[in-house]
């Protein structure tokens, strides 16, 4: 792995921004709260993800894909 894969790929990108984060500083609260905050977001990114491919679905059966 070289070491500009580490670095966000956008100055916008939020996700190369967390994984990017130094977690030595944080508290075992603080981690948890981090975990606990991750853990809703790939509920929410989840649930994103099944309406879309819901919403793609309809569309191509509408035009006959």
């Amino acid at each position: 792995m070289d070491a500009d894969d580490l670095q966000p790929r956008r100055v916008d990108d939020p996700l190369g921004a967390v994984g990017a984060q130094d977690l030595d500083p944080l508290s075992v609260a603080e981690l948890t709260a981090r975990i606990a905050a991750l853990e809703a977001e790939i509920v929410r990114s989840r649930a994103k993800l099944v309406a879309a491919t819901r919403f793609r679905g309809a569309a191509d059966a509408l035009f006959k894909r």
